[in-house]
Protein backbone atom coordinates (compact mmCIF):
# COMPACT_ATOMS: atom_id res chain seq x y z
CA UNK A 1 0.00 0.00 0.00
CA UNK A 2 1.47 3.45 -0.90
CA UNK A 3 3.03 5.26 2.05
CA UNK A 4 0.69 8.27 1.79
CA UNK A 5 -2.44 6.11 1.81
CA UNK A 6 -1.07 4.04 4.71
CA UNK A 7 -0.52 7.22 6.76
CA UNK A 8 -4.03 8.40 5.91
CA UNK A 9 -5.43 5.03 6.94
CA UNK A 10 -3.57 5.11 10.26
CA UNK A 11 -4.78 8.65 10.99
CA UNK A 12 -8.37 7.68 10.18
CA UNK A 13 -8.29 4.57 12.37
CA UNK A 14 -6.62 6.40 15.27
CA UNK A 15 -9.14 9.26 15.13
CA UNK A 16 -12.28 7.20 14.67
CA UNK A 17 -11.28 4.71 17.37
CA UNK A 18 -10.53 7.49 19.85
CA UNK A 19 -13.87 9.23 19.31
CA UNK A 20 -15.88 6.03 19.43
CA UNK A 21 -14.18 4.67 22.55
CA UNK A 22 -14.55 7.96 24.41
CA UNK A 23 -18.26 7.65 23.65
CA UNK A 24 -18.32 4.00 24.75
CA UNK A 25 -16.57 4.65 28.07
CA UNK A 26 -18.84 7.61 28.72
CA UNK A 27 -21.91 5.54 27.83
CA UNK A 28 -21.14 2.46 29.94
CA UNK A 29 -21.13 4.12 33.40
CA UNK A 30 -23.99 6.43 32.35
CA UNK A 31 -26.28 3.48 31.57
CA UNK A 32 -25.47 1.82 34.88
CA UNK A 33 -26.24 5.05 36.73
CA UNK A 34 -29.54 5.38 34.86
CA UNK A 35 -30.47 1.76 35.61
CA UNK A 36 -29.75 2.18 39.31
CA UNK A 37 -31.78 5.40 39.28
CA UNK A 38 -34.73 3.36 37.99
CA UNK A 39 -34.43 0.98 40.94
CA UNK A 40 -32.83 -1.94 39.06
CA UNK A 41 -30.99 -4.35 41.36
CA UNK A 42 -27.21 -4.45 41.44
CA UNK A 43 -27.31 -8.01 40.10
CA UNK A 44 -29.31 -7.00 37.03
CA UNK A 45 -27.08 -3.96 36.48
CA UNK A 46 -24.04 -6.25 36.63
CA UNK A 47 -25.60 -8.64 34.11
CA UNK A 48 -26.32 -5.66 31.87
CA UNK A 49 -22.65 -4.60 31.97
CA UNK A 50 -21.58 -8.19 31.31
CA UNK A 51 -23.83 -8.43 28.24
CA UNK A 52 -21.60 -6.01 26.36
CA UNK A 53 -18.48 -8.05 27.12
CA UNK A 54 -20.31 -11.24 26.12
CA UNK A 55 -21.00 -9.56 22.77
CA UNK A 56 -17.28 -8.75 22.40
CA UNK A 57 -16.26 -12.32 23.19
CA UNK A 58 -18.84 -13.98 20.92
CA UNK A 59 -18.07 -11.69 17.97
CA UNK A 60 -14.30 -12.19 18.05
CA UNK A 61 -14.12 -15.61 16.30
CA UNK A 62 -16.27 -14.36 13.41
CA UNK A 63 -14.33 -11.19 12.56
CA UNK A 64 -12.31 -12.79 9.76
CA UNK A 65 -15.45 -14.25 8.17
CA UNK A 66 -17.22 -10.87 8.28
CA UNK A 67 -14.11 -9.21 6.88
CA UNK A 68 -13.87 -11.75 4.06
CA UNK A 69 -17.48 -10.95 3.11
CA UNK A 70 -17.47 -7.15 3.57
CA UNK A 71 -13.83 -6.13 3.20
CA UNK A 72 -11.80 -4.46 5.96
CA UNK A 73 -12.90 -0.90 5.19
CA UNK A 74 -16.61 -1.71 5.11
CA UNK A 75 -16.32 -3.87 8.23
CA UNK A 76 -14.77 -0.92 10.09
CA UNK A 77 -17.67 1.26 8.91
CA UNK A 78 -20.13 -1.29 10.27
CA UNK A 79 -18.25 -1.37 13.58
CA UNK A 80 -18.63 2.42 13.82
CA UNK A 81 -22.31 2.49 12.77
CA UNK A 82 -23.67 -0.18 15.16
CA UNK A 83 -22.91 1.69 18.44
CA UNK A 84 -24.45 4.83 16.92
CA UNK A 85 -27.68 2.93 16.25
CA UNK A 86 -27.59 1.43 19.75
CA UNK A 87 -27.21 4.89 21.31
CA UNK A 88 -30.25 6.13 19.39
CA UNK A 89 -32.12 3.16 20.84
CA UNK A 90 -31.09 4.07 24.39
CA UNK A 91 -32.50 7.55 23.76
CA UNK A 92 -35.81 6.35 22.38
CA UNK A 93 -36.81 3.60 24.81
CA UNK A 94 -36.66 2.68 28.50
CA UNK A 95 -37.53 -0.99 27.99
CA UNK A 96 -34.99 -3.07 29.93
CA UNK A 97 -35.01 -6.06 27.57
CA UNK A 98 -34.40 -3.76 24.59
CA UNK A 99 -31.52 -2.16 26.48
CA UNK A 100 -29.95 -5.58 27.03
CA UNK A 101 -30.19 -6.32 23.31
CA UNK A 102 -28.74 -2.94 22.38
CA UNK A 103 -25.84 -3.36 24.82
CA UNK A 104 -25.13 -6.82 23.40
CA UNK A 105 -25.14 -5.44 19.83
CA UNK A 106 -22.86 -2.56 20.85
CA UNK A 107 -20.52 -5.12 22.44
CA UNK A 108 -20.41 -7.12 19.21
CA UNK A 109 -19.50 -3.94 17.34
CA UNK A 110 -16.79 -3.31 19.91
CA UNK A 111 -15.33 -6.77 19.32
CA UNK A 112 -15.35 -6.20 15.57
CA UNK A 113 -13.55 -2.86 15.88
CA UNK A 114 -11.11 -4.12 18.51
CA UNK A 115 -9.79 -6.93 16.33
CA UNK A 116 -9.91 -5.07 13.02
CA UNK A 117 -8.40 -1.81 14.24
CA UNK A 118 -5.51 -3.58 15.99
CA UNK A 119 -4.79 -5.74 12.94
CA UNK A 120 -5.00 -2.90 10.40
CA UNK A 121 -2.80 -0.59 12.51
CA UNK A 122 -0.17 -3.33 12.74
CA UNK A 123 -0.35 -4.07 9.01
CA UNK A 124 -0.28 -0.44 7.80
CA UNK A 125 2.61 0.57 10.07
CA UNK A 126 6.08 0.73 8.46
CA UNK A 127 8.03 -2.33 9.68
CA UNK A 128 10.73 -0.28 11.42
CA UNK A 129 8.07 1.86 13.14
CA UNK A 130 5.49 -0.82 13.91
CA UNK A 131 6.36 -0.88 17.61
CA UNK A 132 5.88 2.83 18.14
CA UNK A 133 2.60 2.94 16.17
CA UNK A 134 1.14 -0.06 17.99
CA UNK A 135 2.40 1.26 21.34
CA UNK A 136 0.92 4.69 20.63
CA UNK A 137 -2.39 3.12 19.60
CA UNK A 138 -2.59 1.07 22.81
CA UNK A 139 -1.73 4.14 24.88
CA UNK A 140 -4.45 6.12 23.11
CA UNK A 141 -6.99 3.36 23.80
CA UNK A 142 -6.00 3.43 27.47
CA UNK A 143 -6.53 7.21 27.55
CA UNK A 144 -10.17 6.78 26.48
CA UNK A 145 -10.82 4.90 29.75
CA UNK A 146 -10.08 8.20 31.50
CA UNK A 147 -11.49 10.73 29.02
CA UNK A 148 -14.92 9.07 28.69
CA UNK A 149 -15.78 8.98 32.42
CA UNK A 150 -14.26 12.46 32.86
CA UNK A 151 -16.64 13.81 30.20
CA UNK A 152 -19.54 12.16 32.00
CA UNK A 153 -18.46 13.77 35.28
CA UNK A 154 -18.26 17.13 33.51
CA UNK A 155 -21.65 17.01 31.76
CA UNK A 156 -23.46 15.13 34.53
CA UNK A 157 -25.62 11.99 34.34
CA UNK A 158 -28.74 13.75 33.03
CA UNK A 159 -30.12 11.26 30.52
CA UNK A 160 -30.87 13.37 27.44
CA UNK A 161 -27.89 15.73 27.69
CA UNK A 162 -25.37 12.96 28.31
CA UNK A 163 -26.80 10.60 25.69
CA UNK A 164 -26.82 13.38 23.10
CA UNK A 165 -23.13 14.02 23.76
CA UNK A 166 -22.45 10.28 23.41
CA UNK A 167 -24.44 10.31 20.16
CA UNK A 168 -22.36 13.24 18.87
CA UNK A 169 -19.13 11.38 19.69
CA UNK A 170 -20.37 8.21 17.97
CA UNK A 171 -21.47 10.20 14.91
CA UNK A 172 -18.07 11.92 14.75
CA UNK A 173 -16.39 8.51 15.03
CA UNK A 174 -18.48 7.18 12.13
CA UNK A 175 -17.72 10.28 10.03
CA UNK A 176 -14.00 9.86 10.72
CA UNK A 177 -14.25 6.16 9.81
CA UNK A 178 -15.50 7.19 6.37
CA UNK A 179 -12.08 8.79 5.80
CA UNK A 180 -10.42 5.37 5.86
CA UNK A 181 -8.98 4.96 2.34
CA UNK A 182 -9.71 1.88 0.24
CA UNK A 183 -7.64 -0.96 1.67
CA UNK A 184 -6.18 -3.58 -0.66
CA UNK A 185 -7.88 -6.99 -0.50
CA UNK A 186 -6.23 -9.44 1.85
CA UNK A 187 -3.71 -11.44 -0.17
CA UNK A 188 -4.80 -14.64 1.59
CA UNK A 189 -8.55 -14.01 1.21
CA UNK A 190 -9.07 -17.32 -0.63
CA UNK A 191 -6.61 -19.43 1.38
CA UNK A 192 -6.89 -18.39 5.04
CA UNK A 193 -9.66 -20.21 6.95
CA UNK A 194 -12.18 -18.25 8.98
CA UNK A 195 -14.37 -19.04 11.97
CA UNK A 196 -13.35 -21.84 14.33
CA UNK A 197 -10.80 -23.36 11.92
CA UNK A 198 -9.07 -19.99 11.45
CA UNK A 199 -8.96 -19.42 15.20
CA UNK A 200 -7.52 -22.91 15.77
CA UNK A 201 -4.87 -22.43 13.09
CA UNK A 202 -3.82 -19.08 14.61
CA UNK A 203 -3.62 -20.64 18.07
CA UNK A 204 -1.38 -23.43 16.79
CA UNK A 205 0.83 -20.90 14.98
CA UNK A 206 1.35 -18.59 17.98
CA UNK A 207 0.71 -20.48 21.25
CA UNK A 208 3.33 -18.71 23.34
CA UNK A 209 2.34 -15.28 22.09
CA UNK A 210 -1.22 -16.09 23.13
CA UNK A 211 -0.01 -17.02 26.62
CA UNK A 212 1.57 -13.57 26.73
CA UNK A 213 -1.84 -12.10 25.93
CA UNK A 214 -3.55 -14.15 28.64
CA UNK A 215 -1.00 -13.17 31.30
CA UNK A 216 -1.18 -9.56 30.11
CA UNK A 217 -4.98 -9.52 30.40
CA UNK A 218 -4.79 -11.12 33.84
CA UNK A 219 -2.43 -8.51 35.30
CA UNK A 220 -3.51 -5.39 33.39
CA UNK A 221 -7.27 -5.68 32.99
CA UNK A 222 -8.38 -8.41 35.38
CA UNK A 223 -6.39 -7.59 38.50
CA UNK A 224 -7.29 -3.89 38.26
CA UNK A 225 -10.94 -4.73 38.98
CA UNK A 226 -9.82 -6.46 42.21
CA UNK A 227 -7.48 -3.76 43.46
CA UNK A 228 -10.06 -1.84 45.55
CA UNK A 229 -10.88 -5.08 47.42
CA UNK A 230 -7.18 -5.86 47.81
CA UNK A 231 -6.50 -2.36 49.13
CA UNK A 232 -9.28 -2.68 51.70
CA UNK A 233 -7.87 -6.03 52.82
CA UNK A 234 -4.54 -4.26 53.45
CA UNK A 235 -6.26 -1.75 55.71
CA UNK A 236 -6.21 1.16 53.26
CA UNK A 237 -8.99 3.73 53.35
CA UNK A 238 -11.62 3.43 50.61
CA UNK A 239 -10.14 6.35 48.66
CA UNK A 240 -6.64 4.88 48.85
CA UNK A 241 -7.89 1.45 47.83
CA UNK A 242 -9.64 2.96 44.78
CA UNK A 243 -6.47 4.85 43.83
CA UNK A 244 -4.63 1.54 43.42
CA UNK A 245 -6.59 1.20 40.17
CA UNK A 246 -5.11 4.54 39.05
CA UNK A 247 -1.60 3.30 39.86
CA UNK A 248 -2.17 0.22 37.71
CA UNK A 249 -3.61 2.29 34.86
CA UNK A 250 -0.73 4.74 35.11
CA UNK A 251 1.78 1.92 34.73
CA UNK A 252 -0.02 0.69 31.63
CA UNK A 253 -0.31 4.17 30.10
CA UNK A 254 3.31 5.15 30.74
CA UNK A 255 5.06 1.94 29.67
CA UNK A 256 3.32 0.67 26.50
CA UNK A 257 4.71 3.30 24.12
CA UNK A 258 8.29 2.97 25.47
CA UNK A 259 7.94 -0.81 25.08
CA UNK A 260 6.97 -0.34 21.43
CA UNK A 261 9.85 2.07 20.82
CA UNK A 262 12.28 -0.35 22.47
CA UNK A 263 10.91 -3.22 20.36
CA UNK A 264 11.71 -1.23 17.19
CA UNK A 265 15.19 -0.29 18.41
CA UNK A 266 16.11 -3.83 19.43
CA UNK A 267 14.58 -5.54 16.39
CA UNK A 268 16.33 -3.21 13.93
CA UNK A 269 19.66 -2.86 15.73
CA UNK A 270 22.37 -2.32 13.05
CA UNK A 271 24.56 -5.08 14.47
CA UNK A 272 21.62 -7.37 15.35
CA UNK A 273 22.77 -7.25 18.97
CA UNK A 274 19.57 -8.97 20.07
CA UNK A 275 19.49 -11.53 17.26
CA UNK A 276 16.75 -11.60 14.63
CA UNK A 277 13.74 -9.29 14.84
CA UNK A 278 11.64 -12.12 16.30
CA UNK A 279 14.31 -12.96 18.89
CA UNK A 280 14.52 -9.32 19.96
CA UNK A 281 10.76 -9.19 20.58
CA UNK A 282 10.92 -12.50 22.43
CA UNK A 283 13.63 -11.10 24.70
CA UNK A 284 11.43 -8.14 25.57
CA UNK A 285 8.40 -10.34 26.28
CA UNK A 286 10.46 -12.56 28.54
CA UNK A 287 11.70 -9.43 30.32
CA UNK A 288 8.11 -8.28 30.93
CA UNK A 289 7.18 -11.73 32.24
CA UNK A 290 10.13 -11.65 34.66
CA UNK A 291 9.19 -8.12 35.73
CA UNK A 292 5.69 -9.34 36.56
CA UNK A 293 7.12 -12.23 38.59
CA UNK A 294 9.61 -10.04 40.48
CA UNK A 295 6.90 -7.49 41.31
CA UNK A 296 4.61 -10.28 42.50
CA UNK A 297 7.39 -11.74 44.66
CA UNK A 298 7.12 -8.62 46.83
CA UNK A 299 3.41 -9.22 47.57
CA UNK A 300 3.97 -11.29 50.76
CA UNK A 301 5.61 -8.21 52.32
CA UNK A 302 2.83 -5.83 51.25
CA UNK A 303 0.65 -6.90 54.20
CA UNK A 304 3.22 -5.50 56.65
CA UNK A 305 4.39 -2.65 54.39
CA UNK A 306 1.26 -1.38 52.56
CA UNK A 307 3.23 1.35 50.75
CA UNK A 308 4.77 -1.45 48.64
CA UNK A 309 1.35 -1.96 47.02
CA UNK A 310 1.78 1.15 44.85
CA UNK A 311 4.95 0.10 42.95
CA UNK A 312 3.70 -3.50 42.75
CA UNK A 313 0.40 -2.63 41.08
CA UNK A 314 2.15 -0.03 38.88
CA UNK A 315 4.41 -2.79 37.56
CA UNK A 316 1.50 -5.23 37.22
CA UNK A 317 -0.40 -2.79 35.01
CA UNK A 318 2.69 -1.74 33.07
CA UNK A 319 4.11 -5.21 32.45
CA UNK A 320 0.68 -6.63 31.63
CA UNK A 321 -0.04 -3.88 29.11
CA UNK A 322 3.42 -4.28 27.59
CA UNK A 323 2.95 -8.03 27.18
CA UNK A 324 -0.21 -7.46 25.15
CA UNK A 325 1.41 -4.67 23.12
CA UNK A 326 4.52 -6.72 22.32
CA UNK A 327 2.37 -9.74 21.40
CA UNK A 328 0.42 -7.55 18.96
CA UNK A 329 3.66 -6.20 17.47
CA UNK A 330 4.97 -9.73 17.09
CA UNK A 331 1.98 -11.17 15.23
CA UNK A 332 1.74 -7.95 13.16
CA UNK A 333 5.32 -8.58 12.04
CA UNK A 334 4.65 -12.21 11.11
CA UNK A 335 1.19 -12.19 9.53
CA UNK A 336 -0.87 -10.18 7.03
CA UNK A 337 -4.44 -10.17 5.78
CA UNK A 338 -6.97 -12.60 7.21
CA UNK A 339 -4.25 -14.62 8.95
CA UNK A 340 -3.35 -11.47 10.90
CA UNK A 341 -7.03 -10.88 11.74
CA UNK A 342 -7.38 -14.48 12.99
CA UNK A 343 -4.23 -14.15 15.10
CA UNK A 344 -5.42 -10.82 16.52
CA UNK A 345 -8.78 -12.39 17.34
CA UNK A 346 -7.09 -15.16 19.32
CA UNK A 347 -4.90 -12.62 21.11
CA UNK A 348 -7.99 -10.57 22.05
CA UNK A 349 -9.76 -13.71 23.28
CA UNK A 350 -6.71 -14.71 25.35
CA UNK A 351 -6.47 -11.21 26.83
CA UNK A 352 -10.22 -11.19 27.60
CA UNK A 353 -9.98 -14.64 29.20
CA UNK A 354 -7.19 -13.39 31.45
CA UNK A 355 -9.30 -10.36 32.31
CA UNK A 356 -12.21 -12.61 33.32
CA UNK A 357 -10.14 -15.17 35.26
CA UNK A 358 -8.38 -12.63 37.47
CA UNK A 359 -11.43 -11.20 39.29
CA UNK A 360 -13.09 -14.62 39.55
CA UNK A 361 -10.08 -16.48 40.96
CA UNK A 362 -8.66 -13.44 42.75
CA UNK A 363 -11.83 -12.71 44.72
CA UNK A 364 -11.90 -16.33 45.88
CA UNK A 365 -8.21 -16.15 46.87
CA UNK A 366 -8.82 -12.94 48.84
CA UNK A 367 -11.65 -14.66 50.70
CA UNK A 368 -9.41 -17.63 51.50
CA UNK A 369 -6.45 -15.54 52.65
CA UNK A 370 -5.45 -12.03 51.62
CA UNK A 371 -1.96 -12.60 53.01
CA UNK A 372 -1.34 -16.09 51.57
CA UNK A 373 -4.00 -17.19 49.06
CA UNK A 374 -3.93 -14.03 46.96
CA UNK A 375 -0.10 -13.85 46.71
CA UNK A 376 0.00 -17.56 45.85
CA UNK A 377 -2.42 -17.06 42.96
CA UNK A 378 -0.52 -14.06 41.61
CA UNK A 379 2.81 -15.85 41.88
CA UNK A 380 1.38 -18.92 40.13
CA UNK A 381 0.15 -16.96 37.10
CA UNK A 382 3.34 -14.88 36.89
CA UNK A 383 5.50 -18.01 37.14
CA UNK A 384 3.45 -19.69 34.40
CA UNK A 385 4.15 -16.74 32.11
CA UNK A 386 7.88 -16.91 32.78
CA UNK A 387 8.07 -20.69 32.31
CA UNK A 388 6.17 -20.66 29.02
CA UNK A 389 8.07 -17.69 27.60
CA UNK A 390 11.43 -19.19 28.54
CA UNK A 391 10.73 -21.86 25.90
CA UNK A 392 13.05 -22.27 22.97
CA UNK A 393 12.84 -19.67 20.22
CA UNK A 394 11.77 -22.36 17.75
CA UNK A 395 8.50 -22.71 19.62
CA UNK A 396 7.45 -19.09 19.02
Amino acid sequence: MPHTLARRGLLAIFGSTFLELVGVFMLSPLLLILLKGEGVSTTVAGLFAASGWIGVFLMTPFVSGITRRLGRRQALWAAAAMPLVATVGFLLTDHLVVWFVLEFVAGMAGGLRWVLAEAVVAELSPPAWRGRYVGLFETMVGATFVVGPALLAWVGPQRETALLLVLALMAAGLAWSLLIPPLPPATDAHQAPSGASGIWQALKAHPIVMVAGLVGGFFESGVSSLLPLYGLSLGLQASGAALLVSASGLGSALLMLPAGLLADRMAFHPQQKWGTQAQARQTLMRGCAWLTLLATAAVPWVATHPSLAWPVVFLWGGAGGCLYTLAMIDIGSRETGLALINSTAVLVMAYTLGGVLAPAAGAWALDVSASKGFPALMLGVAALGVLVMQGRASKW
